[in-house]
C-alpha cells in the first residue's frame, strides 16, 4: 500500500466483515473480532507495541494440532517470528464464553503457552473479564502467576504491580468502556448487589482513583500488587490502602458522600478493581474516551422512567460550540442528567484558556513548565467552581454528574439536585444560600430567579412527553406556557386567565430556562420537532417569537437518540431580548425580519440499532484515511499517529454530519454580524 499521509484511499469492504487494525486483512465482523480489535488498538496504542512485533492468527503446533493463537508478540527486535521466539499471547473470545471453559477458557491459553518455551507472557479476556498469566520456570517445572496485567513494551513489572505517574496510561476508545463493564459486572456477579448499588460502589472508586491522581507531588497509593490480589492478607492491605483514600474523599465531597459511608465490597472484589484501574489517567484521558465509557455505565445504571434519555456526545458538542460559551460566563444545565453537556462545555471554555495562555506564554502546551501547568489548573478550578451550574431532580444523577466534574479537570461545579420547574422561593434554603453565595447575590435575589436571570448559557436536554405530564397548577401558574391560549385570527394568540389541564413538562422547560438566562443569554435546548412543527402549539413559536431571536434550528435524524428513543427531534439555539427590546416592539406592533440559520443533519454517526456508521464514497465503498488526519474526537485518540504513519496504517471515518455543523454556523454569524 503506498498511499501518501495526506490522501485518502478508498477500499471496499465485503459486507459483515471489518478490517484488522494490525494486518488490514478483512474478517468477520462477530463480537469476538471485536473483542479482539479493541485489545490490538490497546497494545499499541497503550502499551507501545510496534506492529512488526505482532501477528494475528498465528499457527501453533500442538503434537498433532495445529491452532491458531488470536494475538501472538514477538520480543523487540526478534531475529525470526517462529513458534520458538513467542514470547506473549492473546486470546480472545465473545462474551458468552466463561474463563473455566472447558475448550475455549483459560487452560487452552495455558496449553499455548506451554507450547511455546520462550513465552512469558498470556492474556485471556472475553471483554468483561480478563486473566493474565506469567509463565515462570521453578527448578524443573513451570508455573503460571497471575498478574494484573501484560507489561507495556518499554515497561517493567514494577510498573504492572504500581504504576508510577510517568506510566500511567491514556486509555484508547472502547478500552475504557470495557474496564468500566467488567469491574461493574464484577461486582454484580461477586459481591450480591443490584445493579444500581453496584454503580455507587464503582463510583466510589473513581472517585478514589481521581482523588489519588490529582494528589501531585505524592507517590500513587491507589493499587493493588499481583500479590497482594491474589491471596487474603494483600486483599485486606489494599482494602486498608483504598479506604483511607475514601476517607479524604468524603472529607473533600462531604454533598456527595456521608461521613458514614464506607466502601462496602468484600475485600477480594476491591483488589480486583483497583487492579483493572490502576494503569489508567482517569484525567489525562481524552474526554470522548472517558465520556462515552462513564455515560453509557450511568446510563445503563440510573436511567430513570421520568422521560430520562441521555444525548448523545456528538450532539452535546454540536449545541456547545454553536452557543459558544466563553470564560467568565455563567453556564447552567437546568436538567442535567448524567452532566455531559457541562463537561463538554467546561472543556470547551478550557480550550480557549489553553489557547490564552499558550499565546500569552509563547509556548505550546506541551512544553508548558510546572508553574505554567499550574497556573492554568488554578484557573480551571476557579472557573469550575465559580461559573458552572446543574440541577436534576434524580438524585443519584446529580451525584453522577459531580463525577463526571471531578474526573474531567479537577472540579465537581454546583451541581443541586432540585426540581427546576418549582418556583424558586420554594427551593431548600439551602440551595437558595448556597447559589447566593456562588452567584455572590443576596438570598433574596435567588427567590426572584424566574424574573432576573442568573445564567449566561444553558445547554440543555429537558425531559420529553406526554406520558409525564405536569398538571400541578402550583407549577403551572409560574408560566405563561402553562395556560391556555387563544387563536384571535391570522397568526394571532391571546394569553388567557385559564390554566391548562396538563403540559408535557418540555414546554414548561423552554420558559424556565428562558427565566434563568440574562438578558442577551443564549440557549440550546433540545426539543421534541412536535413543538416546531404541530399547528395546536403555534402560541408557543409565536410567544418565543416574542421573547427571543430564533438563532438557529437544526433538525436531528430520527436516529440520533436510538436506539433507546425515536423521538424525532430538533436543537433550537435562541438568544433571549431584552426586555427594551420586548417593550418596543409590542409597542410598534413590529419584529424586524431577520434570517435563521436552518440546517438537517442526516447523518449522525450510527444507525436505529446503535451499530457505528462509517463514510462511504457514491459507489458504497467504505472511505479510508491515515490515522493522523483523523481527530480524537471522531477517532478516540490519535497521539500515535506520527508512528502509524510509519506503517501507512488506514482508519475509517464516522460518518457524522454535527462535526460539520458548528463550521457552517461560525461562517454565517459572521455574515450575520452576530459576534458571540
Amino acid at each position: 500500500m503506498n498511499t501518501s499521509p495526506a490522501e485518502t484511499q478508498v477500499i471496499s469492504v465485503p459486507d459483515g466483515s471489518i478490517r484488522d487494525y494490525i494486518d488490514g486483512k478483512f474478517r468477520k465482523d462477530t463480537p469476538e473480532e471485536y473483542v479482539r480489535q479493541t485489545i490490538e488498538k490497546r497494545l499499541i496504542n497503550e502499551h507501545k507495541y510496534k506492529r512488526e512485533q505482532i501477528k494475528i492468527e498465528f499457527g501453533l503446533k500442538l503434537g498433532s494440532r495445529r491452532p491458531r493463537a488470536d494475538i501472538v508478540v514477538f520480543p523487540k527486535d526478534s531475529p525470526e517470528m517462529t513458534q520458538d521466539q513467542v514470547w506473549l499471547i492473546v486470546e480472545c473470545k465473545k462474551e458468552t464464553v466463561e474463563p473455566r471453559n472447558r475448550k475455549d477458557g483459560v487452560d487452552q491459553l495455558k496449553s499455548y503457552m506451554s507450547a511455546c518455551p520462550n513465552c512469558e507472557w498470556g492474556m485471556w479476556t472475553n471483554g468483561k473479564y480478563k486473566e493474565v498469566l506469567r509463565k515462570v520456570r521453578i527448578e524443573d517445572r513451570y508455573e503460571f502467576q497471575e498478574y494484573n496485567d501484560i507489561p507495556a513494551a518499554d515497561g517493567s513489572l514494577d510498573d504492572v504491580d504500581r504504576p508510577k505517574r510517568s506510566t500511567l496510561k491514556k486509555a484508547y476508545e472502547d478500552n475504557l468502556l470495557m474496564v468500566f463493564k467488567t469491574c461493574h459486572n464484577h461486582i454484580y456477579a461477586n459481591d450480591g448487589l443490584q445493579k444500581q448499588p453496584a454503580f455507587f460502589e464503582l463510583l466510589k472508586l473513581i472517585f478514589c482513583k481521581t482523588l489519588d491522581e490529582q494528589n501531585v507531588g505524592r507517590s500513587l497509593e491507589f493499587y493493588a500488587r499481583s500479590g497482594e490480589r491474589g491471596n487474603p492478607d494483600g486483599q485486606l492491605t489494599v482494602e486498608k490502602r483504598i479506604s483511607k483514600i475514601f476517607q479524604k474523599v468524603k472529607r473533600q465531597f462531604p454533598q456527595i458522600f456521608e461521613s458514614n459511608d464506607e466502601i462496602k465490597l468484600i475485600p477480594r472484589s476491591l483488589a480486583w478493581i483497583v487492579a483493572e484501574f490502576q494503569p489508567y489517567s482517569l484525567l489525562e484521558t481524552h474526554i470522548d474516551v472517558k465520556g462515552k465509557a462513564y455515560e453509557e455505565l450511568v446510563g445503563a445504571n440510573l436511567r430513570g422512567d421520568r422521560g430520562e434519555f441521555f444525548t448523545p456526545r456528538n450532539i452535546m458538542r454540536m449545541a456547545v460550540e454553536m452557543v459558544n460559551p466563553k470564560p467568565e460566563e455563567k453556564v447552567c444545565d437546568t436538567s442535567c442528567g448524567t452532566g455531559g453537556f457541562l463537561v463538554t462545555a467546561m472543556n470547551h471554555i478550557i480550550e480557549q484558556l489553553k489557547h490564552e495562555v499558550t499565546d500569552d506564554f509563547g509556548i505550546q502546551e506541551n512544553l508548558w513548565s510546572d508553574y505554567q501547568k499550574g497556573t492554568v489548573r488554578d484557573r480551571i478550578k476557579q472557573i469550575v467552581a465559580s461559573d458552572f451550574y446543574g440541577f436534576d431532580i434524580n438524585p443519584d444523577l446529580v451525584k453522577a454528574t459531580k463525577m463526571n466534574m471531578v474526573m474531567n479537570n479537577d472540579g465537581s461545579g454546583n451541581i443541586y439536585r432540585n426540581d427546576s420547574l418549582l418556583p424558586p422561593h420554594e427551593w431548600s434554603q439551602e440551595l437558595k444560600q448556597d447559589l447566593a453565595d456562588a452567584l455572590q447575590l443576596q438570598v433574596d435575589s435567588i427567590t426572584q430567579a424566574d424574573s432576573i436571570g442568573f445564567f449566561d448559557v444553558i445547554v440543555t436536554n429537558p425531559p420529553f412527553g406526554s406520558d409525564i405530564p405536569i398538571k400541578d397548577t402550583h407549577i403551572l401558574e409560574q408560566f405563561d406556557v402553562g395556560h391556555i391560549w387563544r387563536k384571535n385570527g391570522g397568526a394571532g394568540w391571546t394569553l388567557s386567565d385559564t390554566l391548562q389541564t396538563s403540559v408535557p413538562p418540555e414546554q414548561l422547560f423552554i420558559e424556565r430556562c428562558l427565566q434563568f438566562l440574562k438578558p442577551g443569554g443564549r440557549l440550546a435546548i433540545v426539543l421534541p420537532d412536535s413543538i416546531l412543527s404541530n399547528p395546536g402549539l403555534g402560541h408557543i413559536r409565536r410567544w418565543l417569537l416574542e421573547k427571543t431571536r430564533i438563532v438557529a434550528s437544526i433538525d436531528l435524524h430520527v436516529d440520533t437518540f436510538q436506539p433507546r428513543n425515536g423521538t424525532q427531534t430538533s436543537v433550537l439555539i435562541l438568544q433571549k431580548k431584552t426586555q427594551e427590546e420586548i417593550s418596543e416592539e409590542r409597542y410598534t406592533r413590529y419584529i424586524a425580519p431577520y434570517n435563521i440559520f436552518m440546517t438537517m443533519v442526516e447523518k449522525v454517526g450510527h444507525d436505529r440499532r446503535g451499530n457505528t456508521l462509517f463514510k462511504r464514497d457514491k459507489d458504497g465503498n467504505e472511505i479510508w484515511v491515515p490515522e493522523a488526519n483523523v481527530s480524537p474526537i471522531n477517532y478516540g485518540n490519535a497521539e500515535n499517529a506520527v508512528a502509524d504513519l510509519q506503517t501507512e496504517r488506514q482508519t475509517r471515518i464516522i460518518d457524522d454530519q454535527t462535526r460539520e455543523v458548528p463550521q457552517l454556523f461560525e461562517q454565517w454569524k459572521k455574515e450575520e454580524g452576530i459576534g458571540w
